[in-house]
């Protein structure tokens, strides 16, 4: 099914879209062990770095806080839909602004389960009743000041911004890489390519058969940040035909590989850029990696910036840490003096109800 980008259907609602995943469920965990015996019978060597360690399916509370971030900073958002590999965090409230999406709604049940956000991420624009403009989040993404959606999103297109991470080399895919830095060789080898198909057709006088790229762009070697990522769902359509060996790649994934690594969050935003839908827009933004060692101080100016910031990101990259390093509790320490206002969508303890009465002391 192809859909029409020259004028996609107006809608002023923004939904948002979470991946989220419990890391300690008892149940996943066997699973993922069972599927993981499968894959290294076949050689785990193919699994991208960091692809399998604990801080990626880690949940330390993260999506908590960037629920009650979004409710701070932009309530009127549109409806919430949080894909789940059929798991519910244990504190969240029934809402009517939220809807529960398991996996089998999505991927085809031949190609579950899937422990791989980038397959996973590559099913969500086929989300039912899912609006036209919508932010996809990983869990570890805040929004950290007001949003003004005319900062993410312009008629017919959105904004994407770069990451302060140095250059990629410009070099086949490395199976040591890291997955940004191979998605990014791999967008821009894919691009090229049919932007020398295109121009080959156009001198030979055969019919234009991919639309065509805009003449300023330039491939560029670098990452693309940790963010809320805006997203029009008719251009997922579109390149779900156009581009369908990247997505049958990376929907042919159990966990992460390093030679199919994410499209969404990479050749989508590549894409738009060569063909005028996206345009390279400057925030004020924080990074955050809680394996490093100056962690501490990190988190420090993040909580000193806090409603400065346009949005940040707390990436666990504590890999295989045990589930009580204190690094882990300093994160939660942090985004709970900044965000201690309970959502809407939270069951509330009586920790939170005795902090909820205090703050209505106080107003």
């Amino acid at each position: 099914m192809r859909h029409d980008l020259s004028a996609p259907p107006f809608d002023s609602t923004v939904d948002i879209v979470y991946l989220w995943v419990d890391g300690k469920d008892l149940g996943w965990r066997a699973k993922r062990r069972h599927a993981m015996r499968q894959l290294s019978a076949d050689g785990s060597d193919a699994i991208a770095k960091f692809g399998n360690v604990e801080g990626r399916f880690r949940d330390n509370d993260e999506l908590l806080y960037s629920l009650r971030a979004l409710e701070k900073f932009f309530p009127e958002h549109g409806h919430i839909y949080l894909v789940t590999d059929g798991q519910t965090p244990d504190w969240l409230k029934a809402s009517g602004r939220m809807t529960l999406v398991d996996h089998r709604e999505l991927i085809p049940e031949a190609s579950l389960p899937t422990f791989d956000s980038s397959n996973i991420e590559s099913y969500i624009h086929r989300i039912p009743g899912l609006s036209e403009r919508y932010f996809y989040f990983n869990d570890d993404v805040f929004f950290g000041a007001p949003v003004n959606i005319d900062d993410w999103f312009w008629p017919g297109g959105f904004y994407v911004t770069w990451s302060d991470d140095p250059e990629v080399s410009n070099e086949v895919l490395r199976m040591d890489a890291t997955a940004p830095e191979n998605a990014c060789r791999l967008s821009n080898q894919w691009l090229a390519q049919k932007d020398a198909f295109q121009k080959r057709s156009l001198m030979g006088g055969v019919a234009k058969s991919i639309r065509a790229m805009d003449p300023l762009y330039t491939s560029t070697f670098r990452t693309f940040a940790h963010s809320p990522r805006p997203m029009l769902k008719s251009l997922l359509w579109e390149l779900e035909d156009e581009a369908a060996e990247l997505f049958d790649g990376v929907r042919s994934t159990v966990f992460r590989i390093w030679d199919k690594p994410t499209i969404v969050s990479d050749f989508v935003l590549r894409w738009a850029l060569a063909h005028g839908l996206a345009r390279v827009k400057n925030y004020r933004h924080r990074y955050v990696s809680t394996g490093d060692k100056d962690q501490s101080t990190e988190l420090k100016l993040l909580a000193e910036q806090f409603g400065l910031l346009d949005f940040f990101c707390i990436n666990d990259t504590t890999d295989d840490a045990h589930a009580e390093d204190p690094r882990l509790e300093n994160v939660r320490n942090s985004l709970r003096l900044m965000l201690f206002k309970p959502s809407e969508f939270e069951r509330l303890s009586s920790a939170d109800v005795g902090a909820k009465s205090r703050l209505m002391a106080v107003a």
